[in-house]
């Protein structure tokens, strides 16, 4: 049963890494979305062939996405009950805050671009929209500080020699992984690097 859940998980990263590349790409390419931050004309330019359903199905899919890969944050919680109580306790309590949050997040995301390009991509419509982002910021802060946690957590666990895994699988792990990824280029890093994790837990447990 475990190596079914984690294999959701992966599942559910990679699903959830296409949702983030919906946000963040137009037919035309990459949006440059800190230089859209920067005025009105730029932003326009940057959503001017933006496909509204790509925010509708991004939204939609992620949260199935997410809910899939929230097995697998539930399931290291319950697997690391056999190791220790307190460490189990954190990773249960951190997951939980992390789903809620990022759940939150991802759709605010989806539906700050919807209302952008929906309400015919003027001056307000980007005021809107901007001023929705920073009310609901908070979500992804809590959401990302409780993922840290799950996943020192899970690192201190494993490189300490204190689980089944070798030492050396701390490596399968967001947090160093996102470390290589940072310098690249490649879209949804974070999604990437939970696959990664997941694929390597799976192939280990």
């Amino acid at each position: 049963m475990l190596k079914v859940i984690l294999l959701i998980a992966f599942i559910g990263h990679v699903l959830c890494g296409i949702c983030d590349c919906l946000l963040a790409y137009s037919p035309s390419g990459r949006l440059d979305l800190k230089g859209a931050l920067k005025s009105s004309s730029r932003m326009r330019e940057v959503f001017k062939d933006y496909p509204i359903k790509w925010s509708l199905i991004s939204m939609m899919l992620g949260v199935v996405a997410i809910t899939m890969f929230g097995f697998g944050y539930l399931e290291l919680s319950k697997w690391m009950l056999d190791y220790s109580q307190v460490a189990s306790a954190i990773m249960h309590i951190s997951a939980v805050v992390f789903l809620i949050s990022i759940v939150v997040h991802h759709v605010t995301c989806g539906l700050v671009e919807w209302l952008y390009v929906k309400l015919g991509k003027t001056d307000e419509a980007r005021e809107v929209a901007l001023e929705f982002m920073a009310k609901t910021i908070a979500a992804m802060i809590v959401g990302y500080i409780g993922l840290a946690v799950f996943l020192i957590t899970l690192f201190i666990m494993v490189v300490t020699g204190k689980t089944s895994l070798p030492m050396w699988a701390c490596v399968f792990n967001t947090l160093p992984l996102m470390l290589l990824l940072t310098p690249t280029k490649f879209p949804a890093k974070g999604n990437i690097a939970g696959a990664i994790m997941y694929l390597g837990l799976l192939i280990l447990l």
